[in-house]
């Protein structure tokens, strides 16, 4: 296996509606960024693209991504998609690192869209419905916000998690993406503020849900030699795991926690695990990840995490599938403060401000979700991260983690069907 490295990347603005440009205009743009920083790149040296996008309902288009590949100029060179849900964005930036990794292509495109704005809301919650179990779920009313709302009361039931918990990682996300001009809603926040919007299933309100979006990312992943050729500071990619669980939640059993480097049995001795309050495959992917990269304990060996926050109790719910901190105790965390950003004013008592940074963009709730195209935007913002470029691409450095060496992106797919993650470390 071969090591790989990010050696560029690209992204458009993230919006509610941009019918200024088609899905093929969108991938074009961020891909001519990401190339505007490689000067020495050409066309013939992409030796392939993995394509991105979860519904073709939103464009109404079967194949897109072979009429991207076509507009980008790549054809006749190979091609393929991979759809995952909401995962889909992670699953293609790791099916670019397999193609590299496996000897297959020395430099291969990874790029995602959505147009999610082409049809109507209910009729777009209508589509990501589909992704639940249409003889099972579906057929019932099931929609994602509901399944949301009923894992996190559970989560409250078990573990005491409240929703000023909740409320306080849309005002961390919100208020992140003030200093990111690619995000779709940023926003200053009060914990009255998220609990007195419009409720949507409860306890989750509006601004505890990520939005739709139409928008596309790209990045670039090549072997050793091909980074040293183009691109002065590459970031490689060290772990990468991924997970599944049953589509169904009532079709997954008991059983013992999958336990971490820095984890013990005795932790978890009365702990119904996964129930519906976890993530058994959020667990599994950060188990190979960590193993792959030689993570022994997130919080020392990791400086930032951009994590898949659909919803704020998910954000909740990862950090415990990550690690960061016991199961049960992701409330807490967020209350202490670990997972907000230094030096910055949220208007909240938050005792371990910046312990472990998570979401430093502003992540789903406030960059927006255009599915295809969120795991690529992660990978995005993780490589200007490890890079120190924040400024350069942000116009400001308060979002810039200083120094930093190492960082996690996490996808994220119905109820947690599909989850990757992948770190990335400056090397």
């Amino acid at each position: 296996m071969r090591p790989v490295y990010m050696i560029g990347g690209g992204i458009t603005n993230f919006k509610k509606a941009n019918p200024e440009m088609d899905f093929r205009l969108m991938v074009k743009v961020a891909f001519e960024a990401a190339r505007a920083e490689l000067p020495k790149l050409t066309l013939e040296m992409i030796d392939g693209s993995v394509a991105s996008y979860f519904s073709d309902h939103f464009t109404r288009q079967l194949m897109a991504g072979i009429m991207v590949q076509d507009y980008l100029g790549l054809c006749p060179k190979p091609s393929r998609r991979v759809e995952g849900g909401g995962a889909t964005g992670g699953l293609c930036f790791q099916s670019a690192w397999e193609s590299v990794a496996s000897g297959r292509m020395d430099l291969c495109l990874a790029f995602g869209f959505e147009t999610m704005s082409h049809v109507n809301t209910w009729k777009g919650n209508e589509f990501i419905a589909l992704a639940s179990d249409t003889n099972f779920d579906y057929p019932v009313g099931g929609f994602y916000s509901g399944y949301y709302a009923m894992m996190v009361q559970r989560h409250m039931y078990e573990f005491g998690t409240t929703t000023d918990q909740m409320a306080m990682v849309s005002i961390k996300n919100h208020g992140n993406a003030e200093y990111n001009p690619y995000a779709q809603s940023p926003q200053k926040l009060s914990i009255s503020d998220v609990r007195n919007a419009v409720m949507v299933a409860s306890p989750l309100t509006m601004l505890d849900i990520c939005t739709m979006s139409d928008g596309a990312a790209v990045a670039f992943l090549a072997t050793e030699e091909m980074a040293e050729k183009l691109c002065s500071n590459p970031i490689k990619i060290t772990g990468v795991g991924t997970g599944t669980d049953a589509m169904r939640m009532s079709d997954r059993p008991h059983g013992e926690v999958l336990l971490l480097p820095h984890e013990n049995e005795s932790d978890y001795k009365d702990l119904k695990y996964p129930g519906v309050h976890s993530f058994r495959g959020g667990r599994m992917a950060a188990k190979l990840a960590y193993e792959m990269a030689g993570v022994t304990h997130p919080i020392e060996d990791l400086d930032f995490i951009e994590l898949h926050d659909a919803y704020t109790s998910s954000e909740i719910q990862t950090y415990e599938d990550l690690g960061l901190c016991k199961y049960g105790d992701g409330g807490k965390f967020v209350e202490e403060g670990h997972p907000f950003l230094p030096d910055f004013d949220y208007g909240l008592d938050l005792p371990s401000q910046g312990s472990m940074i998570v979401n430093p963009s502003g992540g789903l709730l406030a960059c927006g979700h255009p599915v295809g195209a969120t795991g690529l935007m992660q990978a995005v913002f993780a490589f200007w991260q490890l890079q120190g470029t924040i400024k350069e691409h942000l116009k400001s450095d308060r979002l810039q983690v200083k120094e930093a060496k190492r960082g996690l992106i996490h996808s994220h797919a119905g109820t947690g069907t599909y989850i990757t993650a992948t770190i990335l470390e400056r090397p």
